[in-house]
């Protein structure tokens, strides 16, 4: 029986936030490997105030904490530490220490490894398209039709600090069970 603190208590939303290009390429060599100044600051404005999940790779790409957000990095080393950050070894642990800093929305930064683990768990993407493909070690997961539905989408042409042609879309997702295809970038367009 749920108490009544339980049951008014708005549970916390787990979003995965992230750039990829259309091939689903999101790294290469542990870095990004495009440079899109529009989309650093699409992913600040979003994040900053809240938790912010990674695993160890991502969290040396970034190579520090990231400012206004409460930090957890997951990894299987039990001896790692990270200063400024919150360091656990599941994903169970990692989603309840970002409960106890918010009461609406943590985000799961990456990488591909915690992204594939933490996919069933995650009810929103925030998702930048850059609109080049890009060699790549790292992939974004495999998006399914049925499973996410578009919810808001922002195209952007290049300009003189953006290379590459970018769309920024938010995706919810519909159903627990995953269709049989992939979803292609020509579905993202149509997606609604």
């Amino acid at each position: 029986m749920l108490t009544k603190m339980q049951r008014d208590r708005k549970l916390m939303i787990l979003t995965a936030i992230a750039a990829m290009a259309e091939n689903y390429t999101i790294g290469l060599e542990n870095r990004l490997p495009w440079h899109l100044p529009a989309d650093l600051q699409h992913f600040k404005s979003i994040t900053s105030g809240h938790p912010v999940i990674m695993g160890r790779k991502t969290y040396a790409s970034i190579g520090r904490p990231l400012p206004n957000r409460t930090n957890i990095v997951i990894t299987r080393d039990r001896a790692f530490k990270a200063p400024g950050c919150v360091v656990t070894n599941t994903i169970g642990d990692a989603i309840s220490i970002a409960e106890q800093h918010t009461d609406d929305e943590a985000f799961v930064i990456g990488g591909a490894e915690i992204y594939q683990q933490m996919w069933s768990k995650i009810q929103r993407i925030y998702l930048t398209i850059i609109h080049h493909e890009f060699d790549g070690d790292a992939y974004f997961p495999t998006l399914m039709p049925g499973e996410w539905k578009e919810t808001a989408r922002e195209r952007h042409a290049a300009d003189v600090d953006n290379a590459f042609e970018y769309s920024f879309l938010t995706m919810e997702r519909v159903h627990a069970n995953m269709g049989k295809r992939k979803i292609n970038m020509d579905d993202l367009v149509t997606l609604k």
